[in-house]
């Protein structure tokens, strides 16, 4: 018997060693695209055509959450009641624009939107607001579900599902007369 690798000796840990290097190289090297992606090579929606649509479409629905949340910080008068639909109403208005502003961050983009402008004679009591809310919450709903095929990456699209539902919920609430 010879010290070969079948042997057992001092000749086998060089095979084995160069097989672990081999697998260590192999493995850096099919990280490098991976880490690559980490930082300075892109900017997201600067450079990538399918994150700047999400984000543009994202701020069309940051000004959207951002006017609902106005009226709601407006009309809190005309949504008291037993269970606070109000505060409930304002409080996930508020969650929306953060999701939404995160969101649009995290695809590199700028967050741009604004608050639409709102008639305050079309809110001066309760039916006037609760029509107007309706009309927006309702607007909003429908802006999501057609948007929802024209998002790209994955996070926006869960987002605009979630956005979607929310204001679906805040019709029903509405539609109970606000409390």
């Amino acid at each position: 018997m010879g010290s070969g690798p079948a042997a057992g000796g001092a000749g086998g840990g060089r095979g084995f060693g160069r097989a672990a290097a081999l697998v260590a190289l192999a493995a850096v090297l099919a990280a490098l695209p991976a880490i690559a992606g980490c930082g300075g090579r892109g900017h997201g929606a600067e450079t990538d055509p399918e994150k700047a649509s999400d984000a543009a479409i994202l701020n069309a629905a940051l000004s959207r959450e951002l006017t609902l949340l106005e009226l709601y910080e407006r009309g809190r008068r005309y949504l008291r009641g037993p269970h606070q639909p109000g505060r409930r109403l304002r409080a996930e208005q508020a969650e929306y624009v953060d999701d939404v502003t995160k969101a649009i961050r995290g695809l590199g983009g700028e967050s741009k939107g604004e608050a639409e402008a709102v008639d305050p004679a079309g809110v001066a009591d309760r039916v006037g607001f609760l029509a107007v809310a309706g009309r927006l919450e309702t607007e909003a709903r429908e802006f999501y579900v057609g948007e929802a095929a024209r998002l790209n990456t994955a996070a926006p699209r869960t987002l605009d599902a979630w956005l979607a539902a929310g204001h679906g919920l805040h019709l029903g609430m509405l539609s109970a007369g606000g409390g």
